[in-house]
């Protein structure tokens, strides 16, 4: 099978499609979204406005407005041809959910009319029952509401020959539970607007506001599905168990910024194109740095609705990837030994006044609220870099952290030479000169115009690097819905942010002058930047010696999720989710990330030992069988003096040794996972983390190098040259 589709690939490789007319247009934005420029239209000025408050999250929706909007919702969806509505949610899965109602409802005993109210719009019932709840309750427990979150805006969702209705919404039991990622998100944005309009309020910076911004830099690979369907793998976990490196792979670093192939750029413009409709500010597109992977960006936004994006972007590109013949793979690592891909999440702080606070050069004569939310950002993540370990765990990015470009498991902080500086002047003699102008480039060559220079460079090997204007959070995994991770940054900036001003606020008096505030910080930001100093390094965090030096600097070291996940049972964790979940929500999901993590890895387990028994192995005994009767019937043949089988009789051997090996450690893989599986979940997790991921390591290697050894003809899966260079 495998040899049939490579020769028909050979033969249909060349793209046919058409480029023209398929990507991004401005003209398009918005399209499928209930924007406020088509409420402008569709709604009276009162209730417009009002809704235009709770999309900024500064106002409920009216009760009696409820109806007024419903109809107009209505009325714009079927316009466009919606047939059904759907509150569309985020539960616990680390996926989006949704569950379809015609807008139809009897009109008389024998006919029906669309219709839709206030009602159904603002609250939706779905089963909660299958839902990952992490014990909050028990399974006949079933009842779950969604409610409307006006912050995200409303769109319709094109799938099939159907056109849905989508109402962004929270999800929570009847109990009131939380039991989804947005929930927690929300309230991280009232904790962090709080903690910052106090800051603003004490500098003298004018706004109504601060929120979160987000900008996710999507990796991705791309393969062709008909190789794809060839591995249960790729099929069931995104990622290959299995398979030798290629003997070409990405040392010559010529795919990162290289021309899109063809057939690729059709993809790219086709998925852009539905997400301009949608509303999803897509900007950015190049090769990234393995084969087959490339990168999509977006431009900045509020931090809900760009989680709400990617998730939207991340479908998009898996649909539209299957409608043109390809397999987008979003898992963190789908190829071993090459880059894996992450989601980077920047992140940064804005005013309702268009203010980024981590832009120095927003605000160049008064700058003192940058430096404190830094110093309180550097000691945010210095007292909970456990926690944000844990807020980008999984099984899947075990894979990719510590190695090809992604960042290690060790939570540190990357500032640049500039701020260094300023910090180090702080903390030696409590002044400071504040942030340079940036520099310019002189290159010699008389034609090319200024070139400005940054304050930082930027330091691929960090997890969390300030690169100019925000801190780039590279550790996010590629598949992951990134809103546990920026509500644990959002936290506990806040949380240092207000123990900053705390004791800055209690050497003031009223009436205070900007010379007299900087007095009074500086000693507070230089008591700050002492304690929380071990989480700078500017170094290479890949290097042995930065291992060394952060366990001697007391930093955690967790090289594995499941060990990662206990932070969440901290009393610290505990104390800073204060008000935002209870103790007893943190413990479910922390149940539920264990469970995950198992799950995940018994896949792989029950992958690796079914793809070997049933796909590999009869491979191998058929090779070992063709080289065992050509060895003899050539020794039958010769006369013994013209006979040296010495290498021959070695091969056979080696092979043989091999193939042993490799049953060998199956068995072992097996009899662990039995272990591990006998354990209580906690024990559980940790047992897969380190005891059977270990195992699982050592039966791929025997088993990668046994395709290194058998027959091309008879090796029954797509291997990493194909996968990875014919598409």
């Amino acid at each position: 099978m495998r040899r049939q589709i490579l020769k028909e690939m050979g033969r249909e490789f060349r793209f046919q499609g058409k480029l023209e007319g398929r990507c991004i247009s401005s003209e398009n934005f918005g399209k499928y979204v209930f924007s406020r420029t088509v409420m402008h239209k569709m709604l009276p000025r009162e209730i417009y406005q009002n809704v235009s408050n709770a999309m900024d999250g500064r106002e409920k929706i009216k009760a009696e407005y409820a109806d007024t909007v419903a109809m107009a919702i209505k009325e714009w969806a079927i316009s466009h041809g919606a047939t059904h509505y759907s509150h569309w949610f985020q539960p616990l899965t680390g996926a989006s959910a949704e569950k379809h109602d015609a807008f139809i409802d009897w009109h008389s005993q024998d006919s029906v009319i669309e219709q839709f109210n206030g009602k159904q719009l603002i609250q939706g019932e779905p089963d909660a029952s299958s839902f990952p709840s992490g014990g909050l309750r028990s399974t006949y427990e079933a009842r779950g509401y969604t409610g409307w979150d006006p912050a995200s805006p409303i769109f319709l969702w094109r799938a099939g020959d159907g056109i849905t209705l989508c109402i962004p919404s929270v999800f929570f039991s009847w109990t009131g539970n939380v039991l989804d990622s947005k929930i927690p998100l929300l309230r991280s944005e009232h904790r962090i607007d709080e903690a910052a309009s106090r800051l603003l309020r004490l500098t003298g910076l004018a706004a109504d506001y601060v929120y979160s911004t987000l900008g996710l830099e999507q990796e991705y690979f791309v393969i062709d599905r008909a190789l794809r369907n060839l591995r249960p793998d790729l099929i069931l976990l995104g990622k290959t168990v299995f398979g030798a490196p290629s003997p070409k792979g990405q040392e010559l670093q010529d795919h990162y910024f290289g021309a899109v192939k063809d057939r690729i750029l059709a993809f790219m413009c086709a998925f852009e194109n539905e997400a301009i409709e949608l509303g999803i500010p897509v900007k950015t597109r190049h090769n990234e740095v393995a084969p087959a992977q490339h990168e999509v960006a977006p431009v900045f936004e509020k931090s809900a609705a760009a989680i709400d994006h990617n998730i939207l972007l991340m479908e998009l590109m898996r649909q539209i990837a299957q409608e043109q013949g390809l397999a987008c793979l979003l898992h963190e690592k789908p190829f071993a030994a090459i880059n894996g891909s992450g989601k980077h999440c920047n992140w940064s702080l804005s005013t309702n006044t268009g203010v980024n606070l981590l832009d120095p050069s927003d605000t160049p004569h008064n700058n003192l609220h940058f430096l404190i939310l830094l110093t309180a950002i550097i000691h945010g993540v210095y007292q909970h870099s456990a926690l944000l370990r844990a807020s980008i765990g999984s099984a899947s990015n075990d894979y990719r952290l510590g190695g090809h470009e992604a960042p290690p498991a060790i939570m540190s902080i990357y500032l640049g030479q500039g701020l260094e500086a300023l910090l180090e002047e702080i903390e030696s003699k409590g002044s400071s000169s504040f942030v340079q102008a940036k520099s310019r480039y002189d290159l010699g060559v008389v034609v090319l115009p200024d070139l400005s220079k940054d304050n930082t460079d930027r330091n691929r090997t960090s997890p969390f690097a300030f690169t100019g204007n925000k801190f780039e959070f590279r550790a996010v995994g590629s598949s992951a819905n990134p809103a546990f991770s920026v509500t644990v940054l959002n936290l506990i900036v806040a949380e240092s942010l207000n123990l900053i001003l705390d004791e800055i606020e209690a050497k003031l008096e009223q009436g205070v002058t900007p010379e007299v505030l900087t007095k009074a910080a500086l000693p507070v930001l230089q008591h700050y930047l002492r304690v929380s100093k071990g989480i700078r390094f500017t170094g290479d965090n890949y290097s042995e010696a930065w291992a060394k030096e952060a366990e001697k600097r007391g930093l955690p070291i967790i090289k594995r999720s499941s060990e990662a996940f206990l932070a969440l049972s901290d009393p610290k964790t505990i104390r800073v989710f204060d008000r935002i979940l209870t103790a007893e929500e943190l413990a479910s999901r922390q149940d539920i990330l264990f469970e995950h993590y198992v799950h995940h890895m018994n896949i792989e387990v029950n992958l690796m030992l079914d793809m070997f028994k049933t796909q590999i192995l009869p491979a191998a005994f058929n090779y070992q069988k063709e080289m065992a009767m050509s060895y003899l019937q050539i020794k039958e043949a010769l006369a013994p003096h013209q006979f040296h089988s010495t290498k021959q009789a070695a091969y056979l051997k080696h092979f043989n040794d091999a193939l042993e090996e490799a049953m060998k450690r199956c068995e072992e893989l097996e009899k662990g996972k039995v272990k591990a599986f006998a354990l209580p979940l906690k024990e559980k997790s940790l047992a897969f983390g380190e005891q059977v991921a270990s195992k699982m390591e050592h039966f791929r290697e025997s088993v990668d190098h046994l395709e290194t050894l058998l027959d091309d003809q008879l090796w029954p899966l797509p291997k990493y040259r194909e996968l990875l260079f014919m598409v």
